[in-house]
C-alpha cells in the first residue's frame, strides 16, 4: 500500500507531502490542487503502461492530457522540473526528478532513486536504461515489480465520465483491463468478465451467483432499488448495447431513458468489484448526478471496497460521501485508522504557518472529526445561520 506521496514543484505545490491511507479522501476548494494529487499518480501510470522502456515522463495519454511542460511545473517555485516520491508502506521508497524544456510534452527522468526494504537501493541519471521508470537491473526486484505492477495496472476514473449511450466499444480483455478514465470501457469489462468470481470480501451474501454481472446489479440496487442489468454483443462489430431495467413492470431500456445517475455509477461499482487485493482505485467526485441518500450509499461503498483490501483515493465536493464514510468507521466497517481526510486550500490563503495548503482532520473511532477548519463541508451550517439571523 502507498503510504504517502511527495510532490516538489508539480502543479501548484512547492512542497507537499501527503500521507496515504486504504482510503484517502480529498477535499477542498476548486483548483486547489486536488485533482493534481491524481495526476501525478496517473503520469507514472501511463508512462509505465504505454511506455515501459520510455527515458521519459508521458505527459499526455490514455490517463491524462496534460499538455507541455509549463503546464505541471509550479510557476511560483519551480524552473522546468519537478519531483515525485512514493513511500510503498515498509517496502521501501521510489523517487523520480523530471525536467523538460518549455515547448516539450514529455519531460526527462533526470534522476531516479529509491531503496527497497530488502536493502537494494539506486540512485541514478539520465543515462541509465530504465525499465518501467525504474534502473533496469533493479525493475525485477520483487518488491519493485510489486510498486510497478499497481501503478501499471490502477484505475483512474476521471469526473468528465461518459454518459448514457447508444452502444459501447467491446474489446479484447487485454487491451481494456480496467474502465477507463472515462469509464468508456466499463460495459466492456462487465461483458467480457461477466462470470468472472468477485472476490470473497466483496460479495453481496444474498445473491445467488458470485459472478461479476450478479454481484454489479446486486451493488446497483443500493443506490438504484430494482435495476436489471442486460448486456448483448452487437452481430459482427466491436460492440455491446446496455439494457436497464429499474422495475420488474417494464421492459428493459436504454441507458438515455434511465436518468443520468446510472451510467457515472456504473463505471465505479464495475471498477471496484473487478478489482485485486492491493489495486489502486482513483475516482474524481463518485458523487456526480446522486441524490444525497445516494451520496452517502457511494461513501459507504467506498469503505467497504478499502475494506476489501482495494486502496481507494476519491476527492469529493460531497459532504453525504464523507458521512456515509464517517457511518461506515462507526459500524466498525473500516477502521478510523485506515482512513485520511484532506483539505485543500488554495495557496495564498493567509501565512503558511497560519493556513498551510492542506489540513488533515482526524476521525475517531465513532465517526467523530476533530476539526473542521474554515470550508472543510461547513457550508450547510453556514446556511442555516443566515436563515437564523444568526450571520
Amino acid at each position: 500500500m502507498l503510504t504517502r506521496i511527495d510532490l516538489q514543484h508539480f502543479k501548484c505545490f512547492e512542497t507537499l507531502k501527503l500521507p496515504l491511507r486504504p482510503l484517502t479522501l480529498l477535499s477542498g476548494a476548486n483548483a486547489s490542487g486536488k485533482s493534481s494529487v491524481m495526476q501525478a499518480l496517473v503520469l507514472l501510470h501511463q508512462t509505465m503502461r504505454e511506455h515501459e522502456w520510455s527515458s521519459r515522463l508521458m505527459l499526455n495519454g490514455g490517463g491524462v492530457r496534460l499538455g507541455t511542460v509549463p503546464d505541471v511545473v509550479d510557476q511560483v517555485h519551480g524552473h522546468r522540473q519537478f519531483a515525485i516520491t512514493l513511500l510503498d508502506d515498509d517496502s521501501g521508497w521510489f523517487g523520480w526528478e523530471f525536467q523538460g524544456e518549455p515547448d516539450e510534452m514529455s519531460m526527462i527522468v533526470h534522476r531516479a532513486r529509491g531503496e527497497t526494504g530488502d536493502g537494494e537501493g539506486w540512485d541514478v541519471d539520465r543515462s541509465v536504461p530504465l525499465h518501467n521508470l525504474l534502473p533496469a537491473q533493479s525493475a525485477e526486484n520483487p518488491i519493485c515489480h510489486s510498486l510497478t505492477s499497481r501503478l501499471r495496472n490502477l484505475t483512474y476514473l476521471s469526473a468528465e465520465r461518459l454518459g448514457p449511450r447508444e452502444y459501447y466499444m467491446f474489446d479484447d480483455p487485454q487491451l481494456t483491463p480496467v474502465v477507463g478514465p472515462q469509464g468508456e470501457y466499463a460495459v466492456s469489462v462487465l461483458h467480457s468478465g461477466r462470470d468472472t468470481h468477485v472476490r470473497n470480501n466483496l460479495q453481496v451474501r444474498d445473491v445467488s451467483s458470485p459472478n461479476r454481472l450478479q454481484q454489479v446489479e446486486a451493488r446497483m440496487k443500493n443506490f438504484f432499488p430494482g435495476c436489471v442489468l442486460e448486456i448483448n454483443q452487437v452481430p459482427r462489430a466491436s460492440a455491446v448495447t446496455l439494457g436497464i431495467r429499474i422495475s420488474d413492470d417494464t421492459e428493459f431500456h436504454r441507458p438515455a431513458h434511465t436518468g443520468f445517475g446510472l451510467t457515472q455509477v456504473l463505471p465505479i461499482v464495475v471498477a471496484a468489484l473487478s478489482a485485486d487485493s492491493e489495486d489502486l482505485l482513483l475516482i474524481e467526485n463518485p458523487e456526480v448526478h446522486l441524490h444525497p441518500a445516494g451520496q452517502a450509499a457511494m461513501g459507504e461503498f467506498l469503505a467497504e471496497v478499502a475494506s476489501s483490501g482495494v486502496q481507494v483515493i476519491a476527492e469529493t465536493h460531497s459532504d453525504h460521501v464523507l458521512n456515509g464514510i464517517r457511518r461506515s468507521v462507526k459500524k466498525h466497517v473500516l477502521s478510523n485508522e485506515d482512513v485520511a481526510l484532506h483539505f485543500f486550500r488554495l495557496r495564498g490563503e493567509g501565512p503558511v504557518s497560519e493556513k498551510p495548503q492542506v489540513g488533515s482532520p482526524a476521525i475517531d473511532t465513532d465517526g467523530n472529526i476533530d476539526s473542521w477548519p474554515e470550508g472543510f463541508f461547513d457550508q450547510f451550517d453556514k446556511d442555516m445561520n443566515y436563515f437564523a439571523g444568526w450571520d
